[in-house]
C-alpha cells in the first residue's frame, strides 16, 4: 500500500514533504532542491526507488511499498568537519524513531548501519550539497523477505517484530529525531553524540572486525572513536589504526 504522505503532513506542518510512487533515487532529487535553496528539513521520498544506492554506490535493494526511503536536506550550523558526526547522530535519530514506533532495539554499527540480531535493517548516506548535507535513510519496513544474494545480511522491522508496521509512524517519529540529534551536536557539542553513540553501539568497544578496505583488510579489535568520529582499532600485532572509511563486519 502507498505511504500516505498527507497523514505524515498532518502531523508534521510546515515541514516541506515531496513524496512520489517511483522515483529514481531520492538523494538526486533532494540533491538539486539543495541547489535551488529548498529550507533545511525538506523532505523527498518515494514508494519505490529503481536506483537507489548506499555507500560506494552500491544498489539499495528497494522493495515498492515495502521500505521507508527518502532523502531530507539539513541546514545546521555544524563545524566544518562535522560530517561524521552527523552521520553518527542520525543513526541515533534512526535508532530512536525505530525503537518509539516498533519497540524494536537497534545496534549501530559504524559508521551508518542500523542492525537487528546481527542483520542490517536501514542504512544513512550522507553528501553534502554547497553549505546543505543530504542524508538519505532507507528502512527495511515490512519487507518480507530478500534476494537470496543479501538475505543473510539483510532483516526487516516486519521480520524482527512479526508484525506488520506502519512507514507512516515511523517517518513521523524519524524527522523530528533528526532535526533533535542534530540540535544536540550543535549546543552540546560533538563529545555528546559519540557518548551516546558509544553507548548504543556493540561495535565502538572490544568488538573483534573486520575492515574492509579495497584492496586491503584490517582485523583487530576496536577500541572507540576518536574525537572526529572515526572508528579506532588495534590490529593484532598491536598497531592501532584509525578507520576513516571502509566496511565494518564481525570477525569471529
Amino acid at each position: 500500500m502507498p505511504l500516505d504522505a498527507t497523514w505524515v503532513q498532518a502531523q508534521l506542518p510546515g515541514r516541506p514533504i515531496s513524496w512520489f510512487a517511483t522515483i529514481d533515487s531520492t538523494m538526486f532529487a533532494a540533491s538539486r532542491l539543495a541547489s535551488e535553496h529548498a529550507p533545511s528539513g525538506t523532505v523527498v521520498g518515494a514508494d519505490e526507488q529503481t536506483a537507489g544506492h548506499g555507500r560506494y554506490g552500491r544498489p539499495w535493494h528497494s522493495e515498492p511499498d515495502a521500505g521507508l526511503y527518502f532523502s531530507v536536506i539539513l541546514r545546521f550550523p555544524f563545524p566544518p568537519d562535522a560530517l561524521p558526526l552527523v552521520v553518527l547522530a542520525l543513526g541515533l535519530a534512526a535508532a530512536d524513531a525505530i525503537l518509539k514506533s516498533t519497540g524494536l532495539v537497534c545496534d549501530l554499527r559504524w559508521p551508518n548501519d542500523l542492525l537487528i540480531h546481527e542483520k542490517k535493517c536501514a542504512g544513512i548516506l550522507p553528501q553534502l550539497e554547497g553549505s546543505a548535507i543530504i542524508a538519505g535513510f532507507g528502512v527495511n519496513v515490512n519487507h518480507a523477505s530478500f534476494p537470496s544474494e543479501i538475505a543473510p545480511l539483510a532483516t526487516s522491522l516486519r521480520i524482527e517484530s512479526g508484525l506488520a508496521q506502519s512507514r507512516e509512524t515511523l517517518l513521523a517519529e524519524l524527522l523530528p529525531a533528526i532535526d533533535s540529534y542534530c540540535e544536540i551536536l550543535v549546543s552540546d557539542g560533538k563529545r555528546a553524540i559519540l557518548d551516546m553513540f558509544t553507548q548504543a553501539s556493540s561495535y565502538v568497544h572490544g568488538r573483534r572486525v573486520r575492515v574492509d578496505q579495497g584492496d586491503s583488510t584490517l582485523i583487530g579489535i576496536t577500541v572507540g572513536l576518536n574525537a572526529a568520529g572515526f572508528l579506532m582499532l588495534r590490529d593484532d600485532m598491536g598497531k592501532a589504526h584509525t578507520i576513516i572509511a571502509g566496511g565494518v563486519r564481525p570477525c569471529f
